[in-house]
């Protein structure tokens, strides 16, 4: 416990921490809806679509979120637009959208000859965590906390469902695309810490963990949020711990909670 708090004093801890836990807990509330509108596959698609875009810029010397945010937030619009037309066929499609610019993105870095750093983006790094993307990741959480508290009450009747929320003349789309941008602005800026490969697994397993407990919309976001704050940092304590990349120390605490959950649930 000493070397834990120790750790934490260090300026790239307490930023990875504070970044990670806001990220986290946007990520798990956005996942909500995405779990319960059938569109888990859209953080996958993202953040595959987002290494792509890291590996470019790297390649260009450009910075990451020049290139990567617009690319991702386009692609989010893409991804929504093919998933609500096509339902079944759209899975199919993310699936082999984010296939493609995986493997985009290896070429690109492969040929730029900038290899060395792209582990970090695939992986994550606490190491990676700015002042700038701290800043950023308040902005963040402040802004899908208020857009949650404005807009709840369409939020849910769209999640439930979309033909009534129609009939009560809510721009469905309007508010889809919505979810779709901060959805991916929650990948840009989580892919500093948990890695490409395992964002999506933020975004998705609290939702899934919560589902099995919670009894409401309302309580299905909170039980959300929780879940994920505690796997962040039960996880970021792992990974400082045993020396692992911060984004797979994550994942497993969210595996395990998920794990302990199904198991109370049924006991």
């Amino acid at each position: 416990m000493n070397e834990i708090l120790d750790i934490i004093t260090y300026p790239f801890a307490y930023r990875a921490l504070i970044a990670g836990s806001l990220i986290s807990v946007c990520a798990s509330v956005l996942g909500v809806i995405l779990v319960l509108k059938h569109y888990s596959l859209i953080g996958h698609g993202l953040s595959e679509i987002g290494f792509a875009s890291l590996s470019l810029s790297s390649a260009l010397d450009i910075q990451p979120v020049y290139i990567a945010s617009p690319a991702v937030i386009a692609a989010s619009f893409v991804i929504m637009y093919v998933s609500r037309k096509y339902k079944t066929a759209g899975d199919t499609a993310i699936a082999i959208a984010s296939s493609a610019a995986l493997a985009l993105g290896i070429v690109v870095s492969s040929v730029s000859g900038k290899t060395s750093g792209m582990s970090s983006y695939l992986f994550g790094s606490v190491l990676a965590v700015s002042e700038g993307d701290l800043v950023l990741s308040v902005i963040l959480a402040v802004i899908v906390i208020a857009a949650f508290v404005l807009l709840y009450n369409r939020l849910f009747i769209i999640t439930y469902s979309e033909d009534y929320a129609k009939t009560l003349g809510i721009n469905t789309a309007m508010y889809q695309l919505v979810v779709s941008v901060l959805t991916a602005l929650v990948v840009v800026m989580g892919m500093r810490i948990t890695g490409t490969l395992l964002i999506s697994g933020v975004i998705i397993l609290p939702a899934v963990s919560a589902k099995i407990v919670a009894h409401g919309f309302r309580s299905l976001v909170i039980i959300s949020g929780a879940i994920s704050f505690l796997a962040f940092i039960s996880g970021l304590t792992v990974s400082f711990v045993f020396n692992i990349p911060a984004g797979a120390g994550v994942i497993l605490s969210n595996v395990i909670i998920l794990i302990l959950v199904k198991v109370l649930a049924k006991s």
